[in-house]
């Protein structure tokens, strides 16, 4: 399974050049890690009223293509790996099918203190049911 976030750059994320800033792409990866959770039917708000947080340890992006103001970027979210101490997340950023980014956030399950805790076992199960199941990520 993966979720599909359509969002429009805004100007605020360009550079001097007119291009979307690198650093903008990460907040993307956000957008469609929350937009998928919340597919699976329990999103990220729900998991830290529980005490369940996912904190950032890994974060790798290999950019393709330039994107500019009031494009259009598609965000393809799923995931790639999930255990009780740790998920994976894959990336596809494309407009209109061209590839622009893909990547990968990997991140520890933590309590609200920052400490490693464990996945319960419904959000596990939830995680596995979307199917870990894409290595090297869509087309």
């Amino acid at each position: 399974m993966e979720s599909i976030t359509d969002l429009r750059v805004r100007y605020a994320e360009t550079d001097a050049m007119g291009i979307v800033h690198h650093a903008a792409y990460i907040v993307w990866l956000e957008l469609g890690r929350s937009d998928l959770l919340r597919s699976l039917g329990s999103g990220y708000a729900e998991w830290e009223r529980r005490g369940v947080h996912m904190s950032v340890s890994g974060l790798a992006m290999t950019y393709r293509a330039p994107c500019r103001y009031d494009e259009v970027v598609r965000v393809r979210t799923w995931i790639l790996d999930a255990g009780r101490r740790k998920v994976v997340f894959g990336y596809l950023l494309e407009r209109d099918g061209q590839r622009l980014a893909e990547g990968t956030s990997t991140h520890l399950v933590t309590g609200s203190d920052g400490r490693a805790r464990t996945l319960p076992e419904d959000l596990l199960a939830l995680l596995l049911s979307a199917g870990p199941s894409r290595s090297g990520g869509p087309g």
